[in-house]
């Protein structure tokens, strides 16, 4: 599908100097940015997760679990 999109003429040569140094059309590398923006959009589950359980206090402390996991480590 063929579509109008207004661009500023710097990103336009942004665009074309990416183009050329990829060997591929202005066309293909806003279709990549598309389909790269719409992957990263879908990663907003990250987001509304983060901090889920902060407020829980049945799982304990878990910089004192991690410590726990990794004393059989070591540094040197």
């Amino acid at each position: 599908m063929r579509t109008l999109v207004d661009i500023p003429i710097d990103d336009i040569e942004w665009l074309d100097r990416r183009a050329a140094a990829q060997g591929k059309s202005r066309t293909a590398i806003v279709r990549e940015a598309v389909a790269t923006y719409r992957a990263e959009i879908g990663r907003d589950w990250i987001a509304r997760g983060a901090g889920y359980w902060k407020d829980r206090t049945d799982i304990g402390d878990p910089i004192a679990y991690q410590r726990a996991m990794r004393t059989d480590r070591s540094i040197d």
